[in-house]
């Protein structure tokens, strides 16, 4: 039996006979063109996954394919039908061996270009079955290099150098084509180890190909380890998607007759078009599965009291003129960053969250009652999940509290690992977000993780990979019972910046700090990057002038942030008059455009921006309104802008901030469909919009 499907410009075609596995034959953004040969069709296999003493097919070295019993789960039956969110299809499989049943769900949403996939395992056998590795999604027959022309497109993270795309040729990556088995042993493999789901890459990727002119995405929805690999079967690529296991990250589950397992959940999509198709197609997705909350809806402007300012050093003292200063230009959430919890190194003491006496004299409530009587909303730092070594409570709670490996607590730059499957774990920490909220009227936790936990913990789990990732779903259930009592508080999700930059977060966070980057000129890239990987309304940029800064300077510091969620901080209460208005100026600008931010889609006239460029520049569009904001980094007095949609229309093109801009002149060439913008010098950005 042949199901074939076109749902939402995705075509998919399974092949589903009883007693044989199911085949997923293709996935695209076209219909497919080419049947694969009848003896090949074994490698299409629809999932993979390899239990403990089990063997695997064929000569694929440590790829996860050929697996058994993966390539055992034989065809029971499907149902296609719709939910309130579109089109969703389930394929039962069992294996006659073990046991094991699956059920693979295909999700769609109306309208979109993606499917969310994930993967219901159950041992229905009478012994158990050790799991070392699960599919979230599987997929062969993707291209062929001798045919097409394909490219890697890779987010390389780091703390401060976020959001760093690298685009390379697939056959440049160790894809070469020359075996006469059809099968490699050779991967382009991309993990996440530890508990930072972005710490080196983010949880997604892109694969242009240029011959057919489209692109398909993938996006891992986890907080915590995960892979996804691309290997040759029969002369074309298979990509495999999973969440942690055996070999990369010291996952194994044991699953008992009568249990479940469900892996992480993985969003494919494919456009006809590149970035700006594929990334345009996220956002939309992104909005789509996200929790809906008013922060999203009303976008308010953040002054968060750390960076290029008190540097978690906050007093009473220090802190009223900068409130006054935040409120003057026009904030709405005024937060209190690191350092208020001791009168010592900040960064030790974590755990207890009591405020300071020494800091404070007179309590923390009357810093907090000002900012509301200043008409802002206070916030606060917290690192909730973990406790410091110099904390009073690390040595009076139970060992179970943290991470544990070879019978010592787990720890990373001297904090211990909280472990949110420990209900006291999670009742104390809860304890302290309701504290929190009922004496001092918080309304804004900038939640921070500056750690990771490494492979996981050994304690009450079947390996440390298990025991990250029932840590990891505990911590998302954790939040979920906040926002259920909490509906109206935001919760910002910072990890040393963006080290936790993934869609389970941010299906539930409503903003995600998106880089720790001090440097105003550096963070340029990152800022104009940040919608490839969120949603524009969720990305939250640094603004922070210098009290010593240029004019330019601090126009420069505005931009940054200007189209996404403004975090704006630095020196206010120090900062010139003149340089002043200029932030105020900006803050009132953005009060008038967020309205179109929280729909608009993104695009990159110049492509994605690189660390080094001399010009960057970010667009969103909405209706037939468009903003672009235009870096000059370098050289180059004069910048030319494609804009292929616009060509044949005449543009009314403004420099929208700062409005009284005299420097910047920009030429709309209709015919041609390009934007000459010209900037006298380096170090210069501006905000245009038609």
């Amino acid at each position: 039996m042949r199901l074939e499907m076109e749902e939402n410009g995705l075509y998919l075609v399974f092949e589903m006979e009883e007693n044989h596995p199911v085949l997923l034959l293709h996935m695209g953004a076209e219909p497919m063109r080419r049947e694969p040969e009848e003896e090949k069709k074994f490698l299409y296999t629809m999932l993979e996954i390899q239990a403990t003493g089990e063997s695997r097919l064929e000569h694929f070295g440590l790829g996860h394919s050929g697996t058994l019993p993966g390539n055992r789960m034989n065809y029971v039956s499907h149902t296609d039908g719709v939910n309130e969110k579109g089109r969703v299809l389930e394929i039962y499989t069992r294996d006659g061996v073990t046991g094991l049943s699956s059920r693979m769900i295909y999700q769609f949403y109306t309208g979109i270009p993606a499917v969310r996939c994930r993967q219901v395992l159950r041992n229905e056998g009478e012994e158990e079955i050790g799991l070392e590795a699960v599919s979230s999604y599987v997929q062969a027959g993707i291209g062929s290099e001798e045919e097409e022309e394909m490219s890697l497109l890779i987010p390389h993270n780091s703390w401060q150098e976020e959001l760093q795309w690298k685009e390379t040729p697939v056959n440049q990556l160790g894809h070469h084509i020359i075996s006469d088995s059809g099968m490699s042993s050779k991967r382009i493999q991309i993990r996440n180890i530890g508990s930072w789901s972005s710490g080196e890459y983010l949880p997604l990727a892109c694969l242009r190909n240029s011959s057919r002119h489209t692109m398909q995405f993938w996006q891992i929805e986890h907080n915590g380890a995960w892979n996804w690999e691309l290997q040759e079967r029969a002369g074309q690529l298979a990509l495999v998607v999973n969440g942690p296991d055996e070999v990369n990250h010291h996952w194994w589950k044991s699953l008992k007759p009568g249990e479940e397992f469900e892996t992480v959940p993985v969003a494919i999509g494919c456009v006809a078009g590149g970035v700006d198709e594929a990334f345009a197609a996220l956002t939309r997705y992104r909005r789509r599965i996200r929790r809906k909350n008013q922060d999203n809806e009303k976008l308010p402007i953040i002054f968060n009291d750390y960076m290029n300012c008190l540097w978690a050093d906050p007093t009473t003292e220090k802190e009223l003129p900068i409130i006054d200063a935040a409120a003057a230009i026009g904030c709405e959430y005024y937060c209190i960053d690191a350092g208020w919890y001791t009168d010592e190194n900040w960064w030790y003491k974590v755990g207890e969250w009591q405020p300071s006496a020494v800091r404070f004299p007179n309590g923390l409530k009357e810093v907090t009652d000002y900012i509301r009587a200043k008409g802002m909303i206070p916030g606060i730092w917290l690192e909730i999940e973990v406790m410091g070594t110099q904390c009073g409570m690390a040595g009076k709670v139970d060992s179970g509290w943290f991470f544990q490996r070879h019978g010592k607590a787990a720890l990373d730059r001297d904090r211990y690992q909280l472990d949110f499957r420990n209900e006291e774990v999670r009742a104390y920490t809860r304890g302290v977000v309701d504290r929190l909220i009922r004496e001092y009227g918080i309304g804004y936790f900038k939640i921070d993780y500056n750690i990771n936990a490494g492979i996981g913990t050994e304690y009450r789990s079947d390996s440390p990979g298990d025991g990250l990732l029932a840590h990891n779903r505990a911590y998302l259930g954790w939040l979920d019972e906040i926002f259920a009592d909490y509906p109206e508080l935001v919760i910002e999700n910072c990890s040393s910046g963006g080290m936790r930059m993934d869609y389970a977060m941010l299906s539930r966070y409503s903003i995600q700090s998106t880089s720790d980057q001090t440097d105003y000129l550096k963070y340029a890239s990152i800022a104009a990057n940040a919608p490839s990987a969120l949603a524009p309304e969720q990305a939250a940029i640094w603004s922070y002038p210098l009290s010593d800064s240029t004019r330019e300077q601090t126009v420069f510091n505005c931009v940054n942030s200007c189209l996404m969620r403004i975090h704006q901080s630095g020196h206010m209460g120090v900062l010139a008059e003149d340089k002043r208005e200029i932030v105020r100026e900006e803050l009132d600008y953005y009060k008038v455009i967020r309205k179109d931010i929280k729909e608009a889609l993104p695009f990159w006239p110049l492509g994605l921006a690189k660390d080094g460029d001399d010009w960057m520049c970010l667009g969103l569009k909405t209706g037939k309104k468009r903003y672009l904001a235009v870096w000059r980094i370098k050289e180059g007095d004069v910048c030319r802008l494609p804009l292929a949609d616009c060509r044949g229309e005449e543009l009314d093109v403004k420099v929208a901030f700062p409005a009284d801009d005299v420097s910047c002149r920009v030429s709309w060439d209709s015919e041609e469909g390009v934007l000459e913008v010209a900037l006298p010098q380096g170090g210069m950005a501006r905000i245009l919009e038609f």
